[in-house]
């Protein structure tokens, strides 16, 4: 089924929070801090600057963002919506400037004059947790948001295992980059008492909630639309202290207002992400088969917790998910969630999953050449088996179905492992080194209840609601309060109505993204839309189908059971029909053609869906890479690419494709490419694109999709979240390629993005420390 959405999109007829146009409306632009860490002094307002600059004093009745956690020793940051007394990250919001446009709002915000005595940075999560570091909290007493600790019998193993591996391992920290930055236009409807706000989001039911806490409203007070939006993977799954003000304002002033980010306010001040550190100490027995995992993970999570996440969300899930797909004896870890003067981390595609990722994977293959095997073997004989399913590994997590021996097998056959090994055989004549790297995962979504409220944060999911109407021609509208930022949803959604009732897809119209039209969600975030909405969806269209048969049998003269509903009609088993369409006329226009026992509900039902476990379904991916690798110029390659993906029954296997391209090509870029470095004075050091080095179609290579499809026993369709796990494998399965293409000089990288300077770094180390004839084969090829 093609894209319903796509219609609008092609045309240039999308409808995004930059095209929105208020009559009296006015630009904000933002006062900055050109800082890391200070404290602030003083502002002074230019001269005629009152009712037009607006600083923390001015913001009376307004809430600091306050995200809270349940987890034992939890320490929460109160976010200021304009910094008042201390300025904690480069960019933070320290005055708003009104003004007709946003030059002129700029200009304002330029003359602004204010007094800091500038503090010591604390720009590294490791440095953070040294005794003596400055503090960014001082009421803490220390850098540490939370700790989480999954403790093992790990002595008892080590002293049997042969083989014992310990590596140190980095991930970069990364911003991301959708094609639309954040926007939010808020205006004071005064005929209804309430507060719109246009904003580009994820989830706007959660944003009304928080914007509710912030201003003191109640909720019917707040109304929430989100309109198209472009690209969104977790960075528009906050609430904004930007939001807050704008809001602010437009309560404050009478007039509509709106802020649209640059790039430069997203990539230097807004969009954080993906910085770990990990310790970890591997044992296996002689043939290479992992017993035992002790990991020490750091997470940088910045300054502040976005709400409603907190900044607990990375380090915890490090320790419960770094096992992966991994049946093994022994596993211990402490995870620490760090405080530094950066903006806070927020979630991204693949949540703490890619950085576990790489940390495992590429212990395995570090074992794998440890025992003088092939790395994949390894693999086959930890991986959970399709016979134990459904599984609950060391952590507990409960893996609903999957063969993923099978997976890893099916990447392997795509990649042409024997192929590539002769082919290191000989050398090449470009003088390139060739390498080949598989990852496997696990990827957990579409987490229900029991899973998030144990975290106590702001938003827990529950039933997922839908609602679906037959209009009175015989449409269907689907209203639903997760919101499609490029997911599809409009068309996947649509799919579900059209095999239930067998309305025409473009007679469907599913709505969403507007809170006074939707029913309650925790919007989109996990791979939860089609799981979860879809079996809302399914099942508010099969209490619908109900209604209808009852009313389309009595127009037929029979009874409700001896009715179907197909393409679109009630059909008798005489072969006699109706149409929809004459249903929903006798519903809504002609009621006195119906006896008084018709069900007074309508032709209109909401229903309440969770799966029947909802401790998440278990989707899973083997990613295989082919690259080629200059020893002189430190560059890398990529020849080939796999992808083996099992998500359950996919409802459009079109749109999952494109969902695990996306995927990948981001993950191309935390494995080669991005990275938001920092100075010792925490200042970003990449705040242009020019800077920002992200991935283009010339650096995307051709992927190889395959679909495996075990169905989920506990959910509508069998279908499992699949969002993700596009982003997840490549920076392990590329590494991985990248370290097999380096094994003749002993050298190794750890770190990501594998940029030219650290891959020679790594060719230098080994050039150092290796002995005479290796040393001899790095210098042939450098």
């Amino acid at each position: 089924m093609r894209r319903k959405e796509d219609d609008r999109y092609m045309r240039g007829r999308g409808e995004f929070v930059g095209d929105i146009r208020l009559a009296g409306m006015q630009e904000v632009a933002f006062l900055r801090s050109p800082v890391a860490h200070a404290r602030l002094q003083a502002i002074h307002k230019p001269e005629g600057g009152e009712g037009s600059v607006f600083i923390a004093a001015d913001l009376d009745g307004v809430k600091a963002i306050r995200a809270v956690s349940a987890l034992p020793g939890f320490k929460i940051s109160e976010q200021p919506v304009l910094a008042a007394d201390k300025l904690r990250i480069v960019g933070e919001l320290m005055a708003a400037c009104v003004a007709p446009n946003r030059a002129a709002a700029e200009d304002l915000a330029d003359s602004i004059e204010y007094e800091l005595e500038e503090l010591p940075a604390v720009h590294d999560m490791l440095q953070a947790l040294q005794d003596g570091a400055p503090l960014v909290h001082e009421e803490w007493g220390d850098n540490i948001f939370q700790q989480t600790f999954v403790d093992g019998d790990i002595e008892s193993v080590r002293e049997r295992a042969a083989v014992r591996v310990e590596r140190e391992y980095r991930t970069s920290r990364q911003s991301m980059a959708p094609m639309e930055g954040r926007g939010v236009v808020a205006v004071w409807d005064r005929r209804l008492e309430q507060l719109l706000v246009y904003t580009s989001t994820q989830m706007p039911h959660i944003v009304r909630t928080g914007l509710s806490e912030c201003l003191g409203l109640a909720h019917e007070q707040v109304r929430v639309v989100a309109p198209d939006v472009g690209g969104g993977f977790g960075y528009k799954g906050i609430l904004l202290p930007e939001e807050v003000c704008v809001c602010w304002l437009a309560m404050k002033l009478g007039r509509p207002m709106r802020w649209l980010e640059d790039r430069r306010e997203q990539l230097s001040a807004n969009a954080n992400c993906r910085e770990h550190h990990y310790r970890v100490t591997a044992y296996a027995d002689e043939r290479g088969r992992l017993l035992a995992l002790d990991a020490d993970a750091v997470v940088d999570a910045g300054a502040y917790s976005a709400y409603p996440f907190s900044a607990c969300l990375e380090a915890a899930q490090v320790a419960s998910i770094l096992p992966g797909p991994y049946d093994f004896q022994a596993y211990r870890c402490r995870a620490t969630s760090a405080a530094t003067n950066k903006p806070p981390i927020l979630p991204y595609r693949g949540v703490a999953r890619t950085g576990v990722c790489f940390a495992m994977e590429l212990t395995l293959d570090a074992i794998a050449r440890e025992v003088g095997r092939e790395p994949s073997d390894i693999r086959l004989e930890c991986l959970v088996p399709p016979s134990a399913m459904p599984f609950d590994n060391i952590t507990n997590k409960h893996f609903d179905s999957g063969d993923y021996p099978e997976c890893l097998r099916r990447a392997v056959k795509a990649i042409g492992l024997p192929e590539v090994r002769k082919r290191q055989q000989s050398a090449e004549a470009d003088g390139r080194l060739i390498g080949v790297g598989v990852s496997i995962f696990c990827e957990q979504a579409a987490h229900g209840t029991s899973v998030y409220a144990g975290w106590g944060i702001p938003m827990v999911p529950g039933h997922e609601q839908a609602v679906a109407r037959l209009t009175p021609d015989g449409a269907l509208e689907l209203r639903v309060g997760i919101h499609s930022h490029g997911q599809g949803l409009e068309t996947t959604l649509a799919q579900v109505g059209e095999e239930i009732l067998g309305i025409d897809i473009e007679r469907i119209r599913v709505i969403h993204g507007d809170t006074a039209l939707t029913p309650y969600s925790t919007g989109t975030w996990g791979s939860r839309c089609m799981v979860m909405a879809g079996g809302a969806v399914a099942e508010a269209c099969k209490q619908l189908r109900g209604r209808i048969a009852v009313i389309g049998a009595f127009l037929l003269g029979v009874e409700a059971a001896e009715v179907v509903i197909e393409d679109a009609r009630v059909v008798a088993q005489d072969g006699r029909s109706v149409s929809l369409d004459e249903v929903g006329r006798t519903w809504y226009l002609r009621p006195q053609a119906l006896p008084d026992d018709v069900n007074p509900g309508g032709l209109e039902v909401t229903v309440g869906y969770k799966a029947l476990r909802d401790s998440g379904t278990f989707s899973y991916a083997a990613h295989a890479a082919v690259v080629a690798v200059d020893p002189r110029l430190g560059t890398v390659e990529i020849l080939d690419y796999v992808v083996v993906e099992d998500g359950g029954v996919l409802v459009n296997p079109m749109i999952v494709d494109g969902q695990v391209y996306g995927g990948v090509a981001q993950g191309i870029g935390t494995a080669l490419y991005e990275e938001m470095p920092y100075d010792h004075n925490g200042q970003p050091l990449a705040s242009t694109l020019a800077d920002y080095l992200l991935p283009g179609a010339t650096e995307i290579p051709d992927v190889q999709i395959e679909h495996m499809e075990t169905p989920s026993p506990y959910t509508a369709f069998g279908q499992k979240g699949i969002g993700e796990g596009g982003a997840i494998g490549p920076p392990a399965a590329i590494a991985n390629a990248v370290n097999d293409a380096l094994r003749p000089l002993g050298a190794e990288v750890c770190e990501v993005p594998i940029t030219p300077r650290r891959l020679l770094r790594a060719i230098e180390a080994a050039r150092a420390s290796a002995p005479v004839d290796s040393a001899t084969a790095v210098e042939a090829v450098s």
